[in-house]
């Protein structure tokens, strides 16, 4: 009566369980493929959000250059003085 060998089967399930584990780290791993899905969405969320901080610079720099020395639009200026300081002018009535 002959043993039986477990060289082969050991082999084939050493090289069975790589590449279970080479094909879970494939799609969950760091660098695998649902990763790699989050960070595209975290990309293009990424974008929507540098679209509205350089529309919001861009509008933040028209305002600063209206209040410049060198363009001073009255009516903006009329305007802040009335919002940031409560200012009225002397012929207006204010009603409380």
């Amino acid at each position: 009566m002959s043993k039986p060998s477990f060289g082969p089967i050991l082999f084939f399930a050493i090289a069975f369980a790589l590449s279970l584990y080479f094909m879970f780290a494939a799609v969950q791993g760091d660098f695998g493929l649902f990763r790699r899905a989050e960070i595209l969405a975290e990309a293009d969320t990424m974008r929507t959000q540098l679209v509205q901080v350089r529309t919001d610079v861009a509008q933040m720099e028209n305002l600063t250059l209206r209040l410049s020395d060198d363009y001073l639009d009255l009516d903006l200026l009329d305007e802040r003085a009335r919002t940031v300081l409560g200012m009225v002018r002397s012929d207006e009535i204010v009603i409380r």
